[in-house]
């Protein structure tokens, strides 16, 4: 789990909410790693346990990863717990319960359902404590940055901006605006 929170350090460090994943092989050799990239890659599946079982599955050259263990410093969410499922693995041991979008009990609770063709055993609270300082410490830094931010000139104030001489005039009567060439059927005189 340690290098689990190592991984969430690397997401904090770029600004993502620091959650981070490993996968280790039945030998507890890791074979896959990472953190929350959603922002970074404008990616809404970059989860770190997304990014973690790519990275297993490209290094072995398969998706299925069975007798493979995923620690991850926050409990998963369904999507998360859905590829993992796909995937074969065999345990999934999370840090912090998510109260919000867990799925493995807190919310749902993806691995006990029964029609599901492959199943996972779960274990949650590995270093549960050490897991949720790094979520809150973020969270509590994220929050005061933006109290701090309170009072100063939005960004979009902050955007130079050119003088209305410099923009293209229009004549309201006309089909056409500015300097933009007619449009396909339109008369051009």
């Amino acid at each position: 789990m340690q290098q689990a929170m190592d991984q969430a350090a690397l997401a904090a460090q770029i600004g993502e909410v620091p959650v981070g994943a490993v996968v280790v092989d039945a030998e507890g050799s890791i074979i896959g790693t990472g953190y929350n990239r959603t922002i970074t890659d404008h990616d809404p599946t970059a989860h770190a346990e997304i990014v973690a079982l790519r990275d297993a599955a490209a290094r072995l050259g398969n998706y299925r990863l069975p007798g493979a263990r995923v620690y991850v410093t926050l409990e998963p969410c369904t999507m998360c717990m859905g590829a993992m499922v796909h995937a074969r693995v065999s345990q999934v041991v999370f840090g912090a319960a998510d109260p919000k979008t867990g799925a493995c009990g807190s919310v749902l609770d993806i691995a006990a359902i029964d029609q599901i063709n492959h199943h996972t055993q779960v274990a949650g609270g590995l270093l549960a404590d050490a897991c949720g300082t790094l979520l809150s410490d973020f969270f509590r830094a994220r929050r005061a940055a933006i109290r701090a931010q309170k009072g100063k000139p939005p960004l979009a104030n902050l955007i130079p901006t050119l003088p209305d001489a410099s923009l293209p005039q229009t004549d309201a009567s006309s089909p056409q605006s500015g300097t933009f060439p007619p449009l396909r059927g339109e008369d051009s005189s």
